[in-house]
């Protein structure tokens, strides 16, 4: 690694981690060229497992001995000349919106991300957000989806990006090895309606989560994984909506089935963070029925 010790936060070489937007750093007419933030070493680490390239490294200078085995892996799967930009706490507190817990940042390199058939080849229970808004339910729920085995997650054009940095930071870096992609690209006409003829087409039940007149409950919902009549479900999307709103009427009404959690107390939904850790548990056991 090369190590450049900084002396102002100011350099300009530095200014991925401290001018640039999320969007700028996103890039969406050239995803091949944008670039996305790993905060601290963990999340660092995974994604470099995942075999994300590494820009160059922001790190307090405190934690530069303790990050020697992340260095030595860069060093030998993506040669010894990535750059170590070395700040004092001091300085890295001066940095807008980057209040450093862990010690570290890295830039690393978008990808260009698979298609939903490739993302779904050999999935039985998937994901899908619709529409979500805000980065930490984004990485709540991709948190979840690797802790309780989902094998892909779709996200919607308008759903927030999981790379969003508080994203991938909330997640736990499990974006990096739950497989996942965005449904229709950035195209928001796309979904639900081309969307939905696609994990259709695709062979998935779709299960739109909310509360309807039809809303079947979650125990029915797994008792049909169980089935062995014509109400066996083979492959199973679940389909989360945005916060507050839900889902959208056309997505509703265009999935095959409606599905909520039972609930106490008069309470009417959960934050979307928690129902999907909710049904993720509850149909875990899918995989294994086959």
């Amino acid at each position: 690694m090369q190590l450049v010790h900084l002396e102002s936060i100011d350099d300009p070489q530095v200014e991925a981690y401290t001018n640039l937007t999320e969007l700028q750093l996103r890039n969406r007419l050239e995803p091949s060229k944008g670039i996305f933030i790993a905060e601290s070493p963990k999340v660092i680490t995974r994604a470099l497992a995942a075999g994300r390239q590494p820009i160059s490294l922001l790190v307090e200078e405190p934690w530069i001995e303790g990050m020697s085995n992340i260095f030595a892996f860069i060093d030998e799967h993506w040669g010894d000349d990535i750059p170590v930009y070395v700040a004092s706490p001091e300085q890295l507190r001066r940095i807008t919106g980057y209040r450093l817990h862990r010690g570290a940042l890295a830039a690393m390199r978008r990808w260009e991300l698979p298609t939903v058939a490739e993302v779904c080849a050999n999935a039985t229970r998937i994901a899908v957000l619709e529409n979500i808004v805000d980065h930490t339910n984004v990485g709540a729920i991709m948190r979840s989806a690797a802790a309780l085995d989902i094998d892909a997650v779709l996200v919607t054009p308008s759903c927030s990006d999981p790379l969003y940095r508080r994203a991938i930071r909330v997640s736990m870096g499990t974006v990096f090895q739950v497989p996942w992609t965005r449904i229709g690209g950035d195209d928001v006409h796309y979904w639900p309606w081309q969307g939905l003829e696609e994990l259709h087409g695709l062979g998935f039940t779709t299960a739109a989560m909310a509360l309807s007149d039809d809303s079947i409950s979650l125990d029915d919902l797994v008792c049909r994984l169980y089935a062995d009549d014509n109400t066996h479900i083979d492959k199973l999307a679940l389909i989360f909506g945005t916060e507050g709103d839900g889902l959208s009427r056309h997505t509703i009404a265009n999935a095959d089935l409606t599905v909520k959690i039972p609930m106490s107390h008069d309470v009417d939904s959960l934050n979307v963070a928690a129902s999907s850790a909710v049904a993720f548990y509850s149909t875990r056991d899918l995989k294994h029925v086959h």
